[in-house]
């Protein structure tokens, strides 16, 4: 590269910043930097878009156009060159524009006069910020070395648009991290919670993207890779690493001794970047990059580079996880995502959640249930907007973000909470009341559990006991196989926390979506219907054994109930139900206190098991349908899949019908029912469900109050007769049918 070139760009970055440290508003300086850039570049025209919203940019200054087109001119994302920059992330760079492939003319800006144009992406780390375009009259290809000129100073532009040094007028785009911004994700788990952002990952904030003197920030960024490259071979060499872990860590290392990734950051350098701007320069290109990537390998690899990036960066300026900032009295916690036992730590002093990634059966999602946590996932790009300390509402129910509200949206979102919170109350005058419908029929009501913090709500929330007790999550807590002692101990102390209520013990649910980290990963295509839950019990035996003796020595001669999941045949059932009674025996025969009464039950949760052999039915105590996979598996909707988990209605004829077939069996051979899953805590579907004759609900601790209101005050055989009847006349959904009968039923 020539002394010159390096030269020009370090000389025009340092008149950049000269220009953005000037006194001025926002404007002012947006029309000193198109001014500067097209002076050292030597073009007619140099102008700056930036994104308006997310699909739409905004011609926010330039030098060479009309003045009258400033915030006026828009695209949509991908329209025109411009905005085929934003959506590609990729220069665009030619000769003849208006014969370019996706040109559109816009003559209130006067360019048709213009025959060059070179357009470079302002972005960081992946968060699209606007276009940085120059223009020509006469007909030119821009050289390599201009494009990567143009390249770094957009580079610089992103970081003090990070900074906030341009303030909005008028129409034009308001500062980052100061405007309200609405995030549309997905419910992890129902509520509502106001607060202020607590970052679980802090961002990085480079305050000084030019440096002076180049050699000085190359023999820095020289010495942290090296300190980087040090610490990721000091982890590989811990000896306790699973395969995965050091799978993981070798990519990093991979990384790590790039030399094409160091060198390219030291040519930022002599550019004139800083050594943490080429670091997040770098980051954003390969982002870019891999985003357009098909192959998901590839893809995932997108997120060993930021990591590394990330711990390279904080090795830069000193910006550890621990920043000094204090945790706010009413922390909502965001990040991109967060493992289990990192958000148990957390505990109960966070009002909310909110997850770039996430699904409604991840690790998370079950500990904020646990927790009572409003969770909302699948919010894209809050990590990048958020700062610590924002003021932020959660809309678990709509799986909304509110950060930065204006007034009147928390005004409302208020309203909404003392709604709630005055609804709880009427609920709680009911804790001691049977769910006992107008007909005289009554519902038992159990709660969903899998941690001992779910345990106090078994008392408030007036469940008679727990429907589901989700053994898995003392497994995936931990970063080794707990051990026989340990989760009897744990067990034994749900039950006394149960008071002699009925606890429902799930054994190990495993795969899918729940891998244990000290397990080796399964490579299947379809893990939702592979190699899990109970299927990994019978085939790893020491396992399942391992778990129903710590069961029965938590019982210590006490009721017992075990529940085996994931049953799709008769013989499955058969093959677990015999080692729990082999175990019974052994412990017997050392001389252990077995159980006083015992109770072996099967989730049914694939359609098969309705069809299961009579031999089934006499040998099980009690079916409780797994309403969550049941669905997925009945609909053909994998539940984790946001497209499809929605389209289908749990009230819909079809699943209504093969509900009824179940309890019909169930009733044939004399064996209690239990519905547990999502629905059974939606007060629609779980007196729906209660008029089928499925007469025990398992759902989380706050759905109970608004589940037994409305059963109190319906007459379920009524409602089963009204289901019937849209069932003979082959009604697709029954929703209809029911809502209209509710609004006629007395308050």
């Amino acid at each position: 590269m020539p002394e010159r070139t390096e030269s020009e760009s370090r000389k025009l970055l340092r008149r950049l910043r000269d220009v953005l440290a000037e006194s001025g508003r926002g404007q002012e300086r947006l029309d000193r930097i198109t001014h500067l850039i097209a002076d050292s570049i030597g073009t007619e025209v140099c102008s700056i878009y930036l994104f308006r919203d997310e699909d739409t940019l905004e011609l926010c200054a330039t030098e060479g156009l009309k003045k009258a087109s400033v915030h006026k001119t828009r695209l949509k994302l991908g329209e025109g060159l411009v905005g085929r920059v934003a959506r590609t992330a990729s220069p665009v760079n030619t000769a003849d524009a208006p014969n370019e492939k996706g040109f559109r003319f816009m003559p209130e800006t006067g360019e048709e006069i213009y025959s060059s144009f070179l357009g470079v992406p302002i972005q960081r780390v992946g968060e699209r910020l606007g276009v940085l375009v120059v223009q020509s009259k006469i007909a030119r290809q821009y050289s390599d070395d201009e494009v990567y000129a143009l390249e770094v100073v957009a580079m610089v532009l992103a970081e003090m648009t990070e900074l906030g040094a341009f303030v909005g007028e008028g129409d034009g785009p308001g500062l980052l991290h100061k405007q309200p911004v609405m995030f549309r994700g997905n419910t992890g788990q129902e509520g509502a919670a106001e607060g202020h952002v607590w970052l679980h990952e802090p961002r990085v904030v480079i305050t000084n993207p030019v440096a002076d003197d180049p050699l000085t920030e190359i023999e820095r960024i020289r010495d942290a890779v090296g300190q980087l490259r040090v610490s990721v071979d000091d982890l590989l060499a811990v000896s306790s690493l699973g395969p995965e872990q050091k799978q993981v860590l070798e990519a990093y290392r991979m990384f790590a001794h790039s030399r094409g990734w160091l060198r390219r950051m030291e040519e930022d350098i002599q550019r004139g970047l800083s050594a943490e701007a080429a670091v997040e320069k770098e980051q954003s290109a390969a982002r870019a990059r891999l985003e357009q990537v098909p192959d998901a390998y590839l893809r995932d690899r997108l997120h060993d580079l930021d990591d590394l990036s990330n711990r390279l960066l904080r090795i830069l300026t000193g910006q550890g996880a621990d920043t000094g900032a204090q945790m706010p009295d009413d922390p909502v916690l965001v990040a991109r995502n967060i493992g289990p036992a990192e958000l148990l730590d957390y505990g109960r002093k966070l009002r909310g959640v909110v997850l770039e990634e996430g699904s409604v059966g991840s690790h998370a999602a079950i500990v904020a249930r646990a927790l009572a946590i409003p969770l909302v996932i699948r919010a894209d790009r809050i990590t990048t907007e958020a700062l610590n300390g924002d003021h932020i509402l959660v809309d678990g129910d709509q799986g909304i973000a509110h950060l930065r509200p204006e007034e009147t949206v928390a005004r409302a979102f208020r309203d909404k909470i003392a709604m709630q919170t005055e609804a709880q109350k009427r609920y709680a005058s009911l804790r001691g009341l049977p769910a006992q419908s107008r007909c005289g029929r009554i519902t038992s009501l159990h709660m969903n559990a899998g941690l001992m913090a779910d345990l106090p709500s078994l008392e408030g929330s007036g469940a008679e006991g727990v429907g589901l007790f989700r053994t898995e999550l003392q497994f995936l807590i931990r970063n080794r196989m707990p051990k026989r002692e340990e989760l009897a101990q744990i067990y034994a102390r749900v039950m006394d926390a149960a008071s002699g209520r009925r606890v429902a013990f799930r054994t190990l649910d495993i795969g899918s979506d729940k891998v244990l980290p000290y397990l080796k990963p399964q490579d299947e295509p379809n893990p939702a219907m592979g190699w899990r839950a109970i299927r990994v019990g019978l085939d790893k035996p020491g396992v399942l054994r391992m778990q129903l003796q710590a069961l029965i020595r938590a019982a210590k001669g006490r009721p017992l109930t075990v529940m085996f999941p994931f049953i799709a045949e008769a013989h499955e059932f058969a093959e677990a139900r015999s080692y729990l009674l082999r175990e019974i025996h052994r412990e017997k025969s050392l001389g252990y206190p077995t159980p006083e009464q015992l109770e072996i039950g099967a989730m049914l949760e694939t359609p098969s098991l309705a069809f299961a052999p009579q031999s089934f039915f006499d040998a099980v105590d009690f079916v409780s349908l797994g309403g969550n996979d049941l669905k997925q598996f009945f609909f053909a909707a994998d539940r984790e899949n946001e497209r499809v988990r929605r389209r289908y209605d749990s009230l819909s004829g079809a699943f209504l019908s093969f509900l009824s077939q179940v309890v019909a069996r169930c009733d044939a051979s004399g064996k209690p029912l239990s519905f547990c899953g999502e629905d059974a805590g939606r007060p629609i579907e779980a007196i729906t469900f209660a008029a089928l004759g499925i007469r025990t609900l398992s759902m989380r601790p706050a759905s109970i109050g608004p589940v037994k209101t409305l059963l109190r005050r319906v007459d379920l055989d009524a409602l089963g007769a009204e289901i019937r009847s849209g069932l003979a006349a082959g009604e697709e959904s029954l929703r209809p049918r029911v809502m209209d009968w509710l609004a006629t039923q007395p308050e």
